[in-house]
């Protein structure tokens, strides 16, 4: 991108601009172009060019752009008010409100009297998001201004400027460049840097991109050549290309990957642009139907965008000569916004040139942090992480690297490896330790995933799971279970309501009612009944519609007191043994239900049963629906899954006394799930203690053998 060094005159200038934008002000674009000029005067750059030079490449850069005029008059204009007597007052009067106003958000950036340069260049970027967050305009006269100074960097004589400008520029213009899309911008800003930071490393890579050069300077042509004729053999009338890869992304990537040069494969990325979003695909079907296809290296970001726009379809091929390439395919638009982001939309809007920056997640997330930071330092180190460590790369122990989102788990790397790893993982060490399965992964992190075939995925995992593929597996697993618990649910309450009128309950009997509440199949009708969408008692009348049509009057339990006696059809309780706690079946934390415990179940719409103890005090609330009751009950043999039971603990504030708590649950075989201390004084803590048990009897044990313990004040079942 760098351009010549003839500086570009005026006529010239405004051609450019008139070229795409007919209706661009050029009464302005000529004013301010000698208005910067005069009042630079014989300023001079440490180049020796004069310091006017500056404000037209960053302008001519904006033009290659196809930006608006206010943006290139802002680029003309951007120095004025740091380097010369110019004010906002005069530049508002002689071009506008909208202009003085890019032009403040550029020039204040770097117009801060702070005492540390780290304060400043802190500040600086502060003042940079609060700016570009209002019209994203001044990040893009800011980022040309960055890489026409990148440009000239060499001129400047000290080391140790030269350097801190680098990186800068790789800290923070670089990223910022790829937020918006821009990677052509990026690339050079990253490779100027790398020149600077790290020039022996640069060098090398050169070397040996100019080696493969000239040994190879036949083959890309011939590669483009025959995926061209290929395409359209097929009938996919495509423009093909293919670029060098940066020498910093080189190094960058042998960096992540740690492997040798030789063993990259992407060096060289070739470009497929095709009509419209149907031949994309079109031409992938083709290249694929031609070629051996590298596992693992596709990617669609057509159906799924990166968060700056980017769409293409990304795929790995044993391609044309038996190279391994990397073809990028998209449109036309969308190779324009892969090469300039955010400035190539402006041509497919019809000149809407405002675009605001609060559109981008990534920017809001800048500005709630901008608001909670108590100085520019710590905004500064915020941001860093916010902005530049989207992903994590860790490794499995065979040593192959998946790369995953920031604050992805053990469950994402399990769904990552594959879909069948995910769904039986059981544990994971990580770095050789066991670790929680909803632990986030740092990078470096090796992870190995423990399995077993008798796992299946957890509800819960989907509350801790970042990565669409891992939340896709998940909720369909339970979507599919939960159908088949609401259908077995559903039908123990069918036949709980058949057998208190007497009679049995058959497929046959079922089928006869699936018309009138518009179910496929028996399962369904069932599911339905479940779900609490139909009552036993609706499909029962449906299918004997002698039955009477109301409800039997719901005998409403006192609290406290034994269940009065049903009579001679009274059945057993709607047995809950076997359906998972979550989907069909959910236990009332208000209570905390337990085998061996009486207990009822109230039935809420599309969320099952709901299980409490007789004499749990929310039950209360549901006194006027009746129709929500239902009988439940544990079945002989309940037990050996563990259920939680809360305690209320009063304990002396003592040393060792949260030991000897702990020591006593478990030498009864209990295991605290969970404890939250709810008050502390200078002698006694009172907490609530969740502890997994068995059935009501084993808590009972504990209770008592808790109260044994001179350390323990008072313990009692928590309610409430």
């Amino acid at each position: 991108m760098p351009r010549d060094r003839a500086m570009m005159r005026q006529f010239e200038l405004v051609e450019r601009v008139k070229s795409y934008d007919s209706g661009a002000d050029e009464d302005a674009l000529n004013r301010a172009y000698v208005y910067a000029m005069k009042l630079h005067g014989s300023q001079k750059r440490e180049s020796g060019d004069p310091y006017f030079s500056h404000p037209i490449e960053v302008a001519g850069i904006l033009t290659d752009l196809k930006l608006d005029d206010k943006s290139i008059i802002t680029a003309l204009l951007h120095d004025l008010v740091e380097d010369t007597e110019t004010s906002l007052e005069d530049i508002e009067k002689l071009f506008g409100k909208e202009i003085a106003r890019l032009v403040d958000g550029v020039t204040k950036l770097t117009r801060l009297e702070l005492q540390s340069e780290h304060t400043q260049h802190a500040e600086n970027f502060r003042k940079l998001v609060l700016a570009m967050s209002e019209d994203i305009r001044v990040l893009l006269v800011k980022l040309a201004d960055r890489l026409h100074n990148m440009q000239t960097l060499h001129y400047i004589k000290s080391p140790e400027r030269r350097r801190r400008i680098a990186r800068e520029t790789m800290d923070i213009y670089a990223p910022l460049a790829e937020r918006i899309g821009m990677h052509r911008f990026k690339d050079e800003l990253q490779d100027l840097a790398f020149a600077e930071l790290n020039p022996d490393g640069r060098a090398s890579i050169q070397a040996r991109l100019e080696f493969l050069k000239g040994r190879g300077d036949e083959l890309p042509p011939l590669i483009i050549d025959q995926l061209r004729r290929g395409l359209a053999n097929d009938g996919v009338d495509a423009w093909v290309s293919g670029r060098m890869k940066s020498s910093h992304s080189i190094w960058n990537k042998m960096q992540h990957k740690n492997i040798a040069f030789e063993q990259l494969a992407d060096i060289m990325a070739f470009r497929v642009v095709v009509g419209d979003i149907g031949e994309c695909y079109q031409a992938l079907g083709s290249l694929h139907s031609q070629y051996p296809v590298v596992p693992g290296r596709f990617k669609d970001y057509l159906s799924t965008p990166k968060p700056n726009g980017y769409q293409s379809l990304h795929t790995g091929l044993i391609g044309p000569e038996r190279q391994r390439i990397e073809v990028q395919i998209r449109t036309r638009e969308m190779h324009d916004v892969a090469e300039f982001g955010v400035a190539a939309h402006w041509k497919y809007k019809h000149g809407d040139m405002k675009v605001d920056g609060r559109q981008y997640r990534w920017l809001r997330e800048l500005l709630d942090i901008l608001e909670h930071a108590s100085n520019p330092e710590e905004f500064l180190e915020h941001t860093k992480l916010e902005m530049f460590q989207d992903q994590v790369f860790c490794f499995s122990p065979k040593g192959d690297l998946i790369a995953l989102p920031r604050g992805a788990t053990a469950v994402d790397f399990a769904y990552a490896v594959h879909s069948e790893v995910g769904d039986t993982c059981v544990g994971a060490k990580v770095n050789g330790r066991i670790m929680p399965l909803r632990g986030e992964l740092q990078n470096g992190d090796q992870v190995e995933i423990l399995t077993s075939k008798a796992q299946t995925p957890s509800p819960d995992w989907e509350k801790f799971v970042v990565t669409g593929k891992a939340k896709a597996r998940i909720r369909r697993f339970v979507h599919m279970k939960e159908r088949d618990q609401y259908s077995e649910l559903g039908r123990n309450m069918l036949q709980k309501a058949f057998r208190e009128e007497g009679y049995d309950l058959t497929e046959k009997a079922l089928d006869g009612a699936l018309k009138k509440f518009r179910a496929d199949n028996t399962s369904d009708l069932c599911a339905s009944v479940g779900q609490g969408i139909h009552t036993a008692r609706e499909v029962l009348v449906a299918v004997f519609p002698g039955v009477k049509d109301a409800e039997k009057p719901r005998r409403m339990w006192p609290f406290g007191r034994t269940r009065p006696a049903a009579g001679k059809n009274k059945q057993p309780g709607v047995p809950i043994k076997g359906l998972i706690p979550g989907m069909a079946v959910h236990f009332a934390h208000c209570c905390h239900p337990l085998p061996g415990e009486r207990i009822v179940g109230i039935v809420t719409t599309g969320k099952g049963v709901t299980v409490h103890t007789i004499d749990c005090e929310t039950l209360a609330t549901f006194q006027d629906a009746p129709e929500r009751w239902i009988d439940v009950a544990w079945e002989v043999g309940d037990g050996t899954e563990p259920h939680t039971g809360r305690l209320k603990i009063v304990i002396a504030n003592e040393p060792g006394s949260l030991g000897d708590l702990s020591t006593i649950i478990g030498k009864n075989e209990g295991n605290i799930s969970n404890l939250k201390i709810a008050n502390r004084s200078i002698d006694f803590f009172e907490m609530l203690v969740d502890v997994e048990v068995q059935d009501v009897k084993h808590l009972t044990n504990i209770i008592a053998a808790l109260r044994a313990a001179p350390v323990i004040i008072s313990v009692e079942r928590a309610r409430g």
